[in-house]
């Protein structure tokens, strides 16, 4: 794990745990909808609340901008996290600091768990308000970061508070943090990842970072265009960007100088509208007409990532392959899903994929379980392929190592 503990290097016993979960989950009309979150959330509380300590829960709702928003109160998540917790009660506050706070977890007892407010009902939150993070601070003894969702951002609940306390990463955390740490730190090579999704102009610094650690970059998704075109290849009218074609060639000159495989598309699925069941058809890249969209890899495409992928053994992977929410242009998308899954399944591949494009599509394939880990973060886990130092991992790395006293 490196620089930063674990919740096994903490004695929390009679102590006062802040946890910083991330409970932002989809809801509807009060209910919640999607208790994925909270489930895989509930692992490092119930361990810490059977430890003995007196769990205290820091989360944010939406974007209510520093106001009190009843709609984005986290008081519905209570009784689904109790469920979570084969029915351990779960009390409520009405804020996150100041008196209300301070009251309740006072009357915790050692094992018992409470959810505090929004901390975004407070515009100290987004602000990392060393005040604010002081409050919250003043609420506990130990700090325990939980939500690599959030890691990417430097707010008060995330950043500033772990300098305030001793700190440690939660369960969560701490499996993101060990399969990232596999997937590009110290990884089993050759080492390939797959990047897809529309524009390269979103992804220039992740493409730019693995250029130089893997040894196979594969291209797909709209973003691929960019670079057949970069390649003299004909497009038609599918997403390109066109400013960007010099970028391309660039990535394309620092991957041959360094060694490094590019792949990119030989065929493609190709229409004259992106529209469910459209008419279509298989053309080589040199062959796509003028009206022409480029929609999804083609067969002797999927063919050639998969042999790339037979003789890696890791592979990581944020994007898709094509247009793979309207059918038939999931195709390639799942086919090379489907393959990633086998080769893992069979012990050949370590395979790790995060982002929620990502994360549609292989649901859609019916394969995210029978990957190696597939990362719910969106923001934090794209920031950290593209070589970025996440504040809410770097304050872990730099908090208090003394025990506090309180309880």
């Amino acid at each position: 794990m490196g620089a930063y503990r674990t919740i096994d290097d903490l004695d929390v016993a009679g102590k006062r745990v802040l946890v910083r979960a991330d409970f932002n989950v989809p809801m509807k009309k009060g209910k919640v909808t999607d208790s994925t979150r909270i489930e895989r959330g509930a692992a490092t509380i119930a361990e810490l609340a059977g430890r003995g300590a007196k769990v205290i829960i820091l989360s944010h709702f939406g974007r209510p901008e520093g106001k009190t928003v009843p709609e984005m109160s986290l008081r519905p998540i209570a009784p689904v996290l109790s469920q979570a917790l084969a029915g351990l009660p779960v009390a409520f506050a009405e804020d996150c600091v100041g008196e209300v706070a301070r009251d309740a977890v006072a009357r915790l007892g050692n094992g018992d768990v409470l959810l505090l407010e929004n901390v975004r009902f407070h515009p100290g939150e987004e602000k990392n308000d060393p005040a604010f993070a002081g409050a919250l601070a003043a609420l506990g003894d130990l700090y325990v970061n939980d939500a690599f969702s959030c890691a990417h951002r430097a707010h008060a609940s995330t950043e500033a508070i772990a300098r305030l306390l001793p700190s440690a990463a939660g369960r969560l955390m701490e499996a993101e943090l060990d399969h990232l740490e596999r997937a590009l730190g110290r990884p089993e090579r050759p080492l390939a990842a797959i990047v897809g999704g529309a524009k390269v102009s979103t992804k220039l610094a992740l493409l730019g970072n693995l250029v130089a650690k893997v040894d196979s970059l594969i291209i797909g998704g709209g973003m691929a265009n960019t670079f057949l075109a970069a390649q003299g290849k004909p497009v038609g009218k599918s997403l390109c960007e066109r400013n960007l074609i010099p970028t391309a060639r660039d990535i394309l000159a620092q991957a041959k100088a360094a060694g490094r495989e590019i792949v990119l598309p030989v065929d493609a699925v190709v229409a004259e509208q992106l529209a469910a069941h459209a008419p279509s058809r298989v053309v080589a890249v040199d062959a796509v007409g003028a009206n022409d969209m480029i929609l999804d890899i083609g067969p002797r495409s999927v063919e050639h990532v998969v042999s790339v992928l037979a003789r890696m053994k890791t592979l990581v992977w944020n994007g898709p392959f094509g247009a793979f929410e309207v059918e038939p242009f999931d195709n390639g998308t799942i086919e090379v899903a489907e393959a990633a899954a086998e080769l893992t399944d069979a012990g050949k591949l370590v395979s790790i994929a995060g982002g929620g494009d990502t994360i549609a599509a292989l649901n859609a394939a019916g394969v995210t379980a029978r990957l190696t880990y597939v990362s719910t973060a969106g923001g934090a886990f794209l920031e950290w392929l593209e070589g970025k130092a996440l504040p809410g991992v770097e304050a872990l790395k730099t908090s208090p190592t003394r025990a506090a006293a309180g309880g």
